[in-house]
């Protein structure tokens, strides 16, 4: 069998040559499904409408994550590793079954927080013999300096890519030039008022929106405007950039 793990960015604009010819090549698109109204299962499948109308999609329900608020490091790590546990053996049943050359639709980049290719080797760690290949998309913090007109660091200098739950972490040990992902609803940016921060949610798709300003004089807006493009897609993935002064 083979696989492929394609990045698609934020939808069909975003979908290189590339990965648009390997896509056509495959004889069916996994996907796993949220929910029975599931807006990025809607947007995965209008990628694949523009680009092989033929294939199928093939959907695997997702399995149940903790998503407790109060989950310690250690209780994190643990919940999203049975998760992908859980997806690897869904996605298994469904390989071993039909066989063929199958892909995977991963939003932004697959090198980039995203867990795919672990799965994936997990599911070849099940005993499913397959091969796989990788093709790299327009990540989000690309789409953020984009949409910004900004470059993501200053001359010479470096820029840290962490998640929101560490962002606070990356404070405390001197980061000065952040990018954050996969920000919780609740994130805090209290201690940084007086840096500068450039926001960015559901970039290059439906509701997106745009922040950028002090910190401690725009943070109202933010959380005003991830509450509307949620609203506006059905879901909601924002990004920063905070940067001291």
């Amino acid at each position: 069998m083979k696989v492929w793990i394609l990045g698609v960015g934020m939808g069909p604009q975003h979908v290189t040559a590339e990965v648009a010819e390997a896509l056509r090549s495959v004889d069916y698109v996994l996907a796993s499904e949220k929910s029975s109204g599931d807006s990025l299962l809607a947007l995965r499948r209008s990628v694949v409408d523009t680009y092989a109308a033929s294939t199928p999609v093939v959907t695997v329900v997702d399995p149940p994550r903790d998503r407790s608020p109060g989950l310690t490091e250690p209780g994190y790590a643990g919940a999203v590793a049975d998760w992908h546990a859980a997806r690897a053996q869904r996605y298994a049943e469904v390989l071993r079954t039909r066989g063929g050359t199958a892909a995977f639709l991963v939003w932004g980049d697959p090198a980039l927080y995203d867990s795919t290719i672990r799965i994936v080797e997990q599911i070849k760690a099940l005993g499913v013999e397959l091969d796989y290949d990788v093709l790299p998309g327009i990540s989000a913090p690309q789409l953020l300096a984009a949409r910004h007109r900004i470059v993501l660091h200053e001359v010479g200098r470096t820029v840290h890519i962490t998640t929101g739950r560490r962002l606070a972490g990356a404070v405390a040990a001197g980061q000065d030039n952040i990018v954050a992902m996969l920000n919780p609803e609740s994130l805090d940016l209290t201690e940084l008022a007086d840096w500068t921060i450039w926001w960015g949610a559901n970039l290059g798709a439906a509701g997106e929106r745009l922040v950028h300003g002090r910190v401690g004089d725009v943070a109202a807006e933010i959380v005003a405007a991830r509450r509307a493009a949620k609203v506006d897609a059905g879901w909601v993935m924002d990004v920063l950039l905070v940067r001291r002064n």
